[in-house]
């Protein structure tokens, strides 16, 4: 398996948790420097195609957030706040001070696409652009819960139950929840995941620590992310930086909401989007697409800078 040969594994030490990512090779002052940020339930692998199209052009920095992949898993707090997004996006921050880059862009799928949304917000000095991939902000799409939605959606109220039951639950026969996850939402079935790609998300979905980690992002999305987001809302706190959106034509976020103006709503800068021939797992059906355009996106408006 030869996809990330022009990068580097590392680790990174952050606050309470131990980074997992790929970057790279070479000094991030030499290309701008782009984050990648992965979703649920897999790991930077989903950015494997991707990468290779992009490395020319960027300094990639592809980590495993914490709770998943080979990053570090700890039990979840009462409040579930070592889960939160502002933790997560804290990480990021921190992961770029120890490469020594100052600001970045940010791209994020899934669970790390609200990654991304926090990071943006808590860290916008340092955001320069930000690309966001088949998500509506976290509060809107919990806001407008009805039956429909609860019925696609089902894992965001299912992981948030109390532990241990939904861990229970998904480790009694984690590989057919992985699989029913990774072919559901539009994607139709599994052909699209390159069959070592699979095994790698097997790989880690199989640890029950990753099931709590996995458990505890959701829940901490129910609850102390909600809070964080009304009160950015009531702060006025915007995202300043310009703004692409990219949704699947075949995926629920396409069918129950308007992802193009909720995203506006929350932002300062530019707002641009469009749905792409796929369902949930873009970056990974449709990589040359994606990352066509990221490309033109990113390469718009500047450098990144070191620190």
């Amino acid at each position: 398996m030869n996809w990330f040969e022009n990068f580097e594994p590392r680790h990174f030490d952050v606050a309470d948790a131990r980074l997992h990512a790929h970057v790279s090779r070479g000094l991030p002052g030499e290309r701008p420097v782009l984050l990648l940020l992965h979703g649920f339930p897999q790991s930077h692998v989903m950015w494997h195609r991707v990468a290779q199209q992009l490395q020319r052009d960027f300094y990639l920095v592809m980590p495993d957030l914490r709770g998943y992949g080979d990053s570090s898993k700890t039990p979840g707090l009462a409040d579930h706040s070592n889960y939160s997004k502002r933790a997560m996006a804290q990480d990021m921050a921190e992961l770029m001070d120890a490469l020594g880059v100052a600001t970045f862009f940010v791209c994020g799928h899934d669970r790390g696409g609200r990654v991304a949304h926090r990071l943006a917000v808590d860290h916008a000095h340092r955001v320069q652009r930000l690309c966001v991939i088949d998500i509506a902000p976290t509060l809107d799409m919990y806001q407008a819960t009805n039956f429909e939605f609860a019925r696609a959606y089902y894992h965001w109220f299912h992981l948030i139950q109390p532990a241990p039951l939904p861990e229970t639950m998904v480790n009694g026969n984690a590989l057919a929840y992985l699989h029913a996850k990774l072919g559901g939402w539009g994607s139709a079935g599994l052909g699209y995941i390159e069959p070592a790609a699979l095994a790698e998300y097997e790989r880690c979905f199989t640890n029950p620590a990753t099931v709590h980690s996995m458990c505890e992002d959701y829940r901490a999305s129910a609850g102390i992310d909600l809070e964080h987001d009304r009160i950015s809302r009531a702060q006025g706190d915007k995202i300043a930086c310009d703004l692409l959106v990219l949704w699947g034509a075949r995926g629920v976020v396409q069918r129950l909401f308007q992802p193009l103006p909720l995203w506006q709503a929350q932002c300062a800068g530019r707002v641009s989007g469009q749905a792409m021939a796929a369902g949930h797992f873009i970056p990974e059906e449709l990589p040359l697409e994606t990352a066509a355009a990221l490309k033109v996106f990113f390469q718009t408006s500047g450098s990144a800078a070191l620190g």
